[in-house]
């Protein structure tokens, strides 16, 4: 018989292992204050070391389920860098270095012996990693099993095949949220970069050609690794294809000898941003509607929840301007640029909120974050917010809409109220203290169309966050345009 000291101890040990396996770790955290995390069930520790001109620099943080799935953070690549994820408290309290250690030696050493001494206890330690790793994510990498089982990599990547074909399939035969990640990294290897078309605080935008098919290849700075895997990620979200969004096509690490180079590729469009495609051309009253009504269902797209196992999460975008909207040679456009991209997940009402420093553009800022009365807990205002900037982009799109030969020239919203760099504190005295808004010319009221569009604009920037329309809301006012008949013509 059992002692009942002995039955509570066994069942203290069995529910300490229980708790050990579900609840978060605490890891060394370069980027918080105090230096430590907290990560979610399922996160690991992540301890890192990057060549970044000539120096080894570390960064030690925490990592959610949703970064680990990615396979990315965990990825080393030789000589330039090395990342290390695990699962025990503080474990990446340690410095990595990307220097090899220098190997056993000794009289009478063999070729033989030497690897035994050195594959023996690796394969050993390997084999006890992998057994911790299974036990605490087995579950995810089974569903993710099942998710890219249904794709024959060799049958996707076939000569004949090209991107509109492999995106296709993947569209009707996986789960909608993207390329393997074998086929992604057999893309990326094989483009060849042609021209630099764009330049931002990211790093730069070439123009690339694969199999004679030209793409876009966004480079990524070594430094902002985050940046790149959280747009990555995002693009890569189930359900997020859509006409109207950036088409993705593949996210790569490239070791080029003295750095790494983080490469995100994606469709390309010739005619570039919106913001490059007014400031060259004005737009017919048609072409205004087409390019509003496609920033309006891309934007609805983003924010809407779809249910069910193969479901999208709402999304907003965060950082909503004419230069992160690309126009297509049909005359519609596409979103772009998802790196501060927030999903919400509606079954826990929690935020995913990018873990970079990086924050959204101060011209297209919300009043609401520009008087720091923004409520981060709550993801109706994120919403929001990107309809506000969703207003300004139609203003600037309005401007060059020619009725009758008459336009306006091409001005970025608030040119004649800040600098050409405005500072946050110059936005908030505009936009918050002033109330002030861009100017809606009193000619668009001869025009039924931008009449149509100038109050659309005021219901989308109004001060009041909880007063402004919806992206649905707008897509279905935008889409009536076509049927306006402007009697004044």
């Amino acid at each position: 018989m059992v002692r009942p000291g002995k039955q509570s101890v066994e069942a203290a040990l069995i529910f300490l292992s229980v708790a050990q396996l579900t609840a978060g770790l605490r890891c060394v955290c370069h980027l918080c204050t105090n230096h430590t995390c907290e990560t979610a069930a399922d996160g690991a520790c992540w301890n890192s070391v990057m060549l970044i001109e000539g120096k080894e620099e570390s960064v030690k943080s925490c990592l959610s389920p949703s970064e680990m799935k990615g396979q990315v953070f965990c990825y080393s690549s030789r000589n330039v860098s090395k990342r290390n994820c695990c699962f025990t408290d503080f474990c990446n309290n340690e410095t990595l270095h990307l220097q090899p250690e220098r190997p056993l030696e000794g009289p009478g050493w063999s070729r033989l012996q030497l690897a035994a001494v050195i594959l023996v206890p690796s394969c050993l330690m390997s084999v006890g990693v992998l057994l911790g790793v299974v036990v605490v994510q087995g579950h995810c990498w089974a569903h993710k099993q099942d998710l890219e089982e249904p794709l024959d990599d060799q049958m996707l990547m076939s000569s004949d095949k090209c991107l509109k074909d492999l995106i296709c399939d993947m569209s009707t035969s996986g789960s909608g949220s993207g390329l393997p990640l074998l086929v992604q990294r057999t893309i990326a290897r094989t483009i060849v970069l042609q021209e630099t078309i764009g330049k931002g605080r990211f790093g730069e935008v070439w123009r690339g050609k694969w199999r004679g098919e030209d793409v876009a290849v966004k480079i990524f700075s070594s430094r902002d690794e985050r940046s790149w895997f959280r747009e990555a990620e995002i693009y890569q979200t189930i359900m997020l294809r859509h006409e109207n969004i950036l088409g993705f096509i593949a996210a790569d690490n490239k070791d080029n000898g003295s750095w790494t180079q983080l490469w995100l590729v994606s469709e390309y469009h010739e005619h570039g941003s919106l913001y490059d495609y007014l400031n060259r051309y004005t737009v017919s009253l048609e072409g205004m509607t087409v390019l509003a009504l496609s920033i309006a269902s891309g934007l609805a797209h983003l924010h809407m929840e779809i249910i069910g196992t193969q479901g999208k999460p709402a999304i907003s975008h965060r950082d909503l301007k004419s230069k992160n909207v690309l126009v297509k040679k049909n005359g519609t456009a596409v979103i772009a640029d998802l790196g501060l991209a927030v999903k919400h997940d509606s079954s826990t009402d929690s935020i995913d909120i990018p873990s970079n420093h990086r924050v959204g553009t101060k011209r297209y800022m919300a009043p609401e974050i520009l008087d720091e009365s923004f409520h981060m807990n709550s993801f109706e205002s994120f919403k929001r917010a990107d309809i506000y900037s969703l207003g300004l982009v139609f203003w600037e799109l309005a401007r060059r809409c020619s009725v009758r030969g008459l336009h306006e020239d091409f001005q970025l919203p608030y040119y004649d109220l800040v600098p050409s760099d405005p500072a946050i504190e110059d936005m908030r005295k505009v936009v918050c203290d002033q109330k002030l808004r861009p100017n809606v010319p009193n000619q668009w009221q001869s025009c039924e169309a931008l009449r149509v569009m100038g109050k659309l604009m005021r219901e989308c920037w109004y001060a009041n966050p909880a007063a402004r329309l919806t992206a649905l809301r707008v897509k279905k006012t935008v889409s009536q345009l076509s049927f306006i008949k402007d009697v004044k013509d």
